[in-house]
C-alpha cells in the first residue's frame, strides 16, 4: 500500500477517524471528480477558483487560457491548496443539528509548475481531455500550433495530499431515536443523460458506444 506521510497541512484534525492518506484511494476520488478549486493568494487577496483538472501518475494538471490570472499567479510558484469533493448522500437524522452528507473529497497542498514541454504539454491536455470522456482525444482534432501557445499547463505534485470521506446512516443522540421522525440516507449520484446532437452536426454522424453508454466510473489508480 502507498500510504502518504500526512504533515501539518494534510492531517484531518476534526474526525480524525474519516482521514484517509492511501494513495490509492486519493487517485479513485481524484478520477472520478470533474472539478477542483484552486485555493491561492495574491497580495494578500484569497482567491478559490473552481477548474477542470486532469490526473496521471503522481500530478494534477489544470490548464486554461495564457492570459488567466490565476495561471499566471500560480506559475510564479505560490502556494496551492487544491480540493475536490463528491457528494454521495444526504445523511436524515432525527435532529437537525446530526444531518450530515456521506462524501469523498481530497485536499493537496503544493507548488504548481509550468509545463513547459511542448511533448508533456500535449500529453497533460491529452489526459486533461480523455479524463472527462475516455478515449475522447482519440476521436478529435489536436491542439494546433496557436492554441497551444494560448493555453497555459501546470502540474502540481500529488504528494502532500490527504483524503476525508463520510459513509454510512446518521448518527443521532441516544434519546433522539425514539422520536417518530425517518431517518436515514437519501443516495446521489451522478448520471449521464441521452447525449443532445450540436444543431451544426454533419447529418448521419452518430455519438461513439462509449458516448451512448457513458457512466462516470473511476479510472484505476
Amino acid at each position: 500500500m502507498d500510504t502518504l506521510h500526512p504533515t501539518s497541512r494534510t492531517t484531518v484534525k476534526r474526525l480524525p477517524k474519516r482521514g484517509v492518506y492511501d494513495r490509492e484511494e486519493i487517485n479513485r476520488i481524484l478520477d472520478e471528480g470533474f472539478i477542483c478549486h484552486v485555493g491561492f493568494v495574491v497580495d494578500g487577496q484569497p482567491f478559490v477558483i473552481p477548474t477542470g483538472y486532469g490526473r496521471d501518475g503522481h500530478f494534477l494538471y489544470i490548464h486554461g487560457s495564457a492570459v488567466s490570472r490565476m495561471l499566471r499567479n500560480l506559475k510564479e510558484g505560490v502556494e496551492v491548496c487544491v480540493t475536490v469533493t463528491l457528494v454521495d448522500g444526504l445523511v436524515l437524522a432525527r435532529s437537525a443539528f446530526h444531518h450530515s452528507f456521506n462524501y469523498r473529497s481530497v485536499v493537496i497542498f503544493g507548488k504548481a509548475a509550468l509545463v513547459e514541454d511542448e511533448t508533456e504539454k500535449m500529453a497533460a491536455l491529452r489526459t486533461f481531455t480523455n479524463h472527462i470522456i475516455p478515449n475522447r482525444w482519440e476521436e478529435v482534432r489536436e491542439p494546433n500550433e496557436p492554441e497551444m501557445k494560448g493555453t497555459l499547463v501546470l502540474a502540481l505534485p500529488i504528494s502532500e495530499a490527504s483524503a476525508k470521506i463520510r459513509v454510512g446512516p446518521p448518527v443521532d443522540d441516544d434519546e433522539d431515536y425514539a422520536l417518530p421522525v425517518w431517518a436515514g440516507v437519501i443516495p446521489l449520484s451522478l448520471e449521464a443523460g441521452t447525449p443532445i446532437d450540436d444543431p451544426k452536426l454533419t447529418p448521419g454522424i452518430e455519438p461513439s458506444l462509449a458516448l451512448r453508454n457513458y457512466t462516470r466510473k473511476p479510472n484505476q489508480a
